[in-house]
């Protein structure tokens, strides 16, 4: 028979905006339960990506994503130094090869700077190649970006597990979501895994990130009348063997579903490629498969020696892959955060985030900081 208890706060995931939204609401106050259906933290979308801190280049004015990644970049980092998580603000160029790309910088630029963005610099083809010697001749200019860069990911999730723990919060691992429903004075969750319960819960927070529609689909409530349908991209990278010569992120102009084939340089000097955007099936669900297709190498060399021509095919290695959860078909602009709480979809108690891909990493603290104060609107 299962157990039947109740809650204040129940965040539905362990990745890192479950994780941050945990921490900010237990520091808050409530008292938070983190159900996490696998054994472990971060295994999915929050541990598959490039651990870069994205500066906001490209997002439209007004946007969450543009709003979080602002606002998060700036708290990550003094989250980052007051933690000690090893951090290095390498910088970001973004290079475009040829006049047609070099034409659209200007447009990339006013945006990031409406955004917030500070410190960026537009470089022609001749200055980029000072700072970067290795870059093509044919790359006609670039943005340069001082405040990206790349950190330990890893070391900070657990820096937000710790913190959780610390102000009274728990997780129960082993533990999926398989039912609930939105009724008077509370959210009703049935739970699954080897203790199955009832959970009675004053505020829900769907933290979900593949599986978020699913879940939010699972509890019965007036919020399931304006769900999206998922779509999922998957991103492989690849390592370069030997050494990498740039000591800055180097990324190519954005397309409309990705930031571009680019290069990063982790914390141990090593460089890698990617991701691609490679979409789904629109019938695709997690689990997924997430091995890396070594014949994929061909189309990143392809597209790495537009900006770098010393690469040679041989150097690259298949490294791991990650899918990035999309709120929008294949074609379409690229969509924005859905950040939801009653007074938006109508179902009290229950907070839905939808859609957190890039740069939901760089944009945890943030959103966990708009999620805590939906929570309080929520408990009132």
């Amino acid at each position: 028979m299962a157990d039947s208890f109740e809650a204040d706060v129940v965040v539905i995931g362990a990745g890192v905006i479950g994780l941050a939204s945990a921490r900010a609401l237990a520091r808050a106050g409530r008292e938070v339960i983190v159900l996490e259906s696998e054994d472990q933290i971060a295994m999915h979308t929050s541990s598959r990506n490039s651990e870069v801190i994205h500066a906001g280049l490209y997002y439209a004015k007004g946007s969450l994503k543009a709003r979080h990644c602002v606002q998060g970049r700036r708290m990550l980092y003094d989250y980052l130094d007051a933690h000690g998580v090893t951090v290095k603000r390498c910088g970001k160029l973004v290079v475009a090869v040829g006049a047609e790309e070099a034409a659209s910088m200007p447009g990339i630029l006013a945006r990031a700077e409406e955004n917030g963005v500070e410190e960026l610099r537009l470089l022609d083809g001749a200055a980029a190649r000072k700072v970067e010697p290795a870059l093509s001749a044919q790359v006609a200019g670039a943005i340069q970006s001082p405040v990206s860069g790349i950190f330990d990911s890893h070391a900070y999730f657990l820096a937000l597990q710790g913190e959780l723990e610390d102000a009274g919060g728990s997780i129960a691992f082993g533990t999926p979501l398989l039912s609930g429903a939105v009724e008077t004075g509370h959210v009703r969750l049935e739970t699954g895994g080897a203790s199955p319960a009832t959970i009675r819960a004053r505020t829900v927070v769907n933290a979900g990130g593949h599986h978020a529609i699913k879940i939010a689909a699972a509890i019965e409530g007036p919020h399931t009348a304006s769900l999206p349908q998922p779509h999922y991209v998957k991103g492989s990278y690849f390592t370069i063997q030997g050494h990498t010569p740039f000591s800055r992120l180097i990324y190519p102009m954005p397309t409309s579903s990705s930031l571009g084939l680019h290069l990063t340089i982790d914390m141990a000097g090593r460089g890698k490629l990617g991701p691609d955007a490679e979409w789904l099936p629109d019938e695709a669900r997690p689990p997924f498969d997430y091995r890396v297709d070594p014949a994929r190498a061909k189309i990143f060399h392809a597209e790495v020696t537009r900006f770098w021509p010393g690469l040679t095919i041989e150097r690259l290695s298949p490294d791991y892959a990650g899918v990035r959860p999309k709120l929008v078909a294949r074609g379409a602009p690229s969509g924005d955060f859905r950040i939801e709480g009653p007074e938006t979809h109508g179902s009290p108690g229950l907070i839905n985030l939808l859609g957190i891909e890039s740069p939901g990493l760089t944009s945890s603290l943030s959103i966990a900081e708009h999620v805590a104060q939906l929570a309080g609107q929520a408990a009132g």
